[in-house]
């Protein structure tokens, strides 16, 4: 057993996770169920947990990351391991939300896009059986740090709008069920059909807008849905706004990663944003630049690129 203290143990470690059930949910949703001992120690902080999985190489091996090694576990090691790995023997990395953790079953669940340009991780899940194994890095519930994988931070707010397209479709789910009907909430969910819209147990305060892309360009009809919201809401951004101008800088979402999740903070309103990068810089400019909102309230996390491979860790 580690001689490392729990109250000092890492927020994340990795977790040999066995594959107990795949379930297709729609054409471009696949819930697969892991298990593993472990999870009884599994965070509980919910809402947009991340997770990061290390997918099987082609030959069905993972790269040795400690996470059969209690000393490695105990002292957060895992990352740097992976990186020591040759590039040729490294497994894939992917960050992932959790949908669901039962730590009593010892079980959590994750949801996969596998439409037809899912990246490695959407390919794995559009053919794992039960039995297949890899490694899931998650929150360790016994850390004084395992909240740390979370970037949903309303602190006062009862307004909430939340938006993205289908790869932010677990996150908004898990924070829509944890909410109760003291939240106000507007969640716009961009996903590829109609058939894509997935069944939520909400309360009647939070309103869910399933939007089908159908043919149109990624993005594109999720962008006008919130220029509508912004038009019918005019009241709550004026609420919402800064006390002056907020400049933003430019990023290049072909080079740099745009994210930023604003610590808890006092005020009525709070946006949660998340999915294709130059999409969510639409989203960010329309509330912040346009709409007045004061950039501590709004939440924005543009992680894919579309037309370039999934970003690593």
């Amino acid at each position: 057993m580690s001689s490392v203290a729990v109250s000092s143990r890492p927020s994340y470690r990795p977790y040999c996770a066995e594959v107990r059930a795949v379930r297709r949910l729609s054409p471009s949703f696949v819930r697969v169920t892991f298990g593993c001992d472990d999870f009884a120690h599994f965070g509980r902080s919910g809402l947009d947990q991340r997770i990061k999985i290390l997918l099987p190489l082609p030959d069905g091996t993972i790269s040795d990351v400690g996470q059969r090694d209690e000393d490695a576990i105990a002292t957060g090691a895992w990352y740097e391991r992976w990186r020591e790995v040759p590039t040729s023997e490294r497994s894939p990395l992917r960050t992932y939300t959790v949908r669901r953790a039962d730590p009593d079953s010892c079980e959590i669940d994750v949801d996969f896009v596998v439409h037809h340009d899912a990246g490695p991780a959407g390919e794995w899940a559009s053919r794992v059986k039960a039995g297949q194994e890899l490694v899931i890095v998650g929150p360790d519930e016994r850390s004084e740090q395992s909240h740390l994988g979370l970037d949903f931070h309303p602190g006062t707010a009862r307004r909430l709008l939340l938006a993205g397209d289908e790869t932010a479709v677990p996150a908004i789910s898990g924070i829509l069920e944890a909410l109760g009907d003291d939240y106000e909430v507007d969640a716009f969910l961009e996903v590829p059909t109609a058939l894509d819209a997935l069944p939520l147990e909400v309360p009647a305060s939070h309103r869910v807008h399933w939007i089908s892309r159908d043919d149109a360009a990624h993005g594109q009809r999720l962008i006008e849905a919130l220029a509508g919201w912004c038009t019918a809401s005019a009241d709550v951004l004026t609420r919402a706004a800064a006390p002056r101008p907020q400049p933003l800088a430019d990023v290049d979402v072909d080079r740099e990663l745009i994210w930023d999740s604003p610590a808890d903070a006092e005020g009525e309103f709070y946006a949660w944003f998340a999915g294709e990068a130059a999409t969510i810089k639409t989203l960010r400019r329309m509330l912040v630049t346009t709409g007045g909102v004061d950039r501590k309230r709004v939440a924005f996390m543009g992680y894919w690129r579309l037309g370039q491979a999934e970003r690593q860790a």
